[in-house]
């Protein structure tokens, strides 16, 4: 591939390594082509040359000494500004919090730089991450490189759109109704929702504590399951900030033992319906796994419409309940994204410490009895949204001659948010419009390795990723 920046992370640490190119050479690269998207694309909302630089030239000295190097040294990575990266902002789209400058990196970030990876800089988000696209009034809209009118989806659009664009190797993202999951499906790309506590939290922006933290995470995003993978060994493992952090050890299974495991699938919830063109994408992928050797069987686990309802208390109407004070007196810095959310919020009735505790108990009894149906079925293949790539400032769609609205839209990953089950997105195929359809693998509480494994072999059946348009 003559385009150094379309090469795999994996790929590009290994030609490091045989000195085939250069860290200086890869990072050059990259910042051309921000350069020349950027402008179009404005996915990155920070960008640090000066430092990519050096720290490149430095990574090149290393190799040329024949020191020891890292999984991925001289990768050029972005991250999410949402999370700390020293020296970088760390803003979340809003003005509250503008010129907010991060003192130290988070332990995931020093986990990637151990790892030898090059952080470019931060991407741009929503407002407070409340969204499923991504424009906010500091920085401003994020387009999509696969059409400047859509977006790339949110909140983790601008680091879907840079990886997307081969403005990144790949990079981190965070998830607390999708926004993970549904910008790598609208954008082409791999991305991971783990288990609370499995990559840790600790540096995110808003924190997530309280219900926050059954719901929100952070995980890789990337072109292809081999990178997801590699940054998913160097993310993972337990932090003390992170309050669900636990001790589990990597564990990736073999072929035979993958493919005894039966995977349950459904085109839609009976609720919400989806696009015929994402229909057929779960269908190809059920069958592209069931000739690799898999037990695929029609299944729809029962109590979708309760987990969405629970999720919809705990992240918009407590999310509402927290965010709302914070403009109190700075109600002309609140971005019409997030005032909409903030209406969407007020017009739910509001959370008390009784009904507060009554969803909490609810989660985890729904919880309890979901995983009880995934012992038959400890995979689960399913759509990642409702439609693609949606055009900007639209909120609702007609589906099978149904309205379908913006919420609505993505309760196929919201539900696991509020289970916290793994969650990883692969691209299948694309629609009539060109555009990239991805299909949801989930499974079981701390089996991310079993999600990715599953995912591998689905990519490697479909063979569905391509270079955008504007690259």
């Amino acid at each position: 591939m003559s385009d150094l920046t379309f090469l795999s992370a994996v790929v590009m640490a290994q030609q490091i390594r045989e000195k085939k190119i250069s860290p200086v050479e890869l990072i050059d690269a990259h910042l051309a082509k921000i350069g020349r998207l950027n402008p179009k694309l404005n996915a990155f909302m920070h960008l640090d040359a000066d430092r990519a630089r050096r720290d490149a030239r430095t990574a090149e000295d290393e190799v040329v000494r024949g020191n020891p190097l890292g999984r991925l040294h001289g990768v050029p990575i972005s991250i999410k500004s949402s999370l700390d990266v020293a020296g970088m902002p760390c803003e979340a789209g809003t003005r509250l919090r503008a010129g907010q400058i991060a003192s130290q990196d988070a332990p995931l970030v020093e986990r990637l730089r151990h790892a030898g990876a090059i952080v470019l800089g931060v991407t741009n988000t929503p407002e407070l991450l409340m969204a499923w696209e991504t424009d906010n009034l500091l920085c401003g809209r994020t387009n999509s490189p696969w059409d400047l009118e859509r977006t790339p989806g949110g909140s983790s659009g601008g680091e879907a759109a840079a990886i997307a664009a081969g403005m990144s190797a790949g990079g981190v993202g965070s998830d607390g109704g999708g926004s993970i999951r549904v910008p790598a499906h609208f954008s082409g790309i791999c991305g991971l929702k783990p288990t609370p506590g499995r990559i840790p939290a600790t540096g995110h922006f808003p924190a997530s504590g309280g219900p926050f933290a059954l719901l929100g995470v952070v995980g890789p995003m990337a072109r292809s399951l081999a990178d997801l993978k590699a940054l998913f060994e160097v993310l993972q493992g337990p932090d003390d900030g992170d309050t669900c952090a636990a001790p589990v050890p990597l564990r990736w299974p073999g072929k035979h033992e993958i493919r005894k495991l039966r995977i349950g699938y459904f085109e839609d919830d009976g609720r919400t319906p989806v696009t015929p063109e994402t229909r057929v994408a779960v269908r190809t992928a059920a069958d592209a796994l069931r000739s690799a050797g898999f037990q695929v069987e029609h299944f729809r686990p029962e109590g979708l419409e309760e987990a969405r309802v629970l999720w919809k208390k705990f992240f918009v109407v407590a999310g509402g309940m927290l965010i709302r004070p914070m403009f109190h007196g700075r109600e002309h810095d609140l971005s019409p994204i997030l005032k909409q959310f903030l209406d969407w919020s007020a017009a739910e009735p509001s959370l008390t410490a009784d009904t507060m505790l009554e969803a909490w108990i609810g989660r985890d009894t729904l919880r309890a009895r979901f995983l009880a149906q995934m012992r038959q079925y400890p995979m689960l293949l399913c759509p990642a949204a409702a439609i693609p790539a949606f055009r900007h400032g639209e909120r609702s769609w007609t589906i099978d001659g149904k309205t379908v609205t913006y919420l609505d839209a993505w309760s196929y990953t919201e539900w696991f948010n509020l289970l916290g089950n793994p969650g990883a997105v692969v691209p299948v195929s694309h629609s009539v419009e060109g555009l990239p359809i991805g299909v949801q693998i989930v499974g079981r509480p701390w089996e991310e390795e079993q999600v990715l494994s599953v995912a591998t072999v689905l990519e490697e059946q479909c063979n569905a990723w391509r270079i955008p348009p504007l690259s």
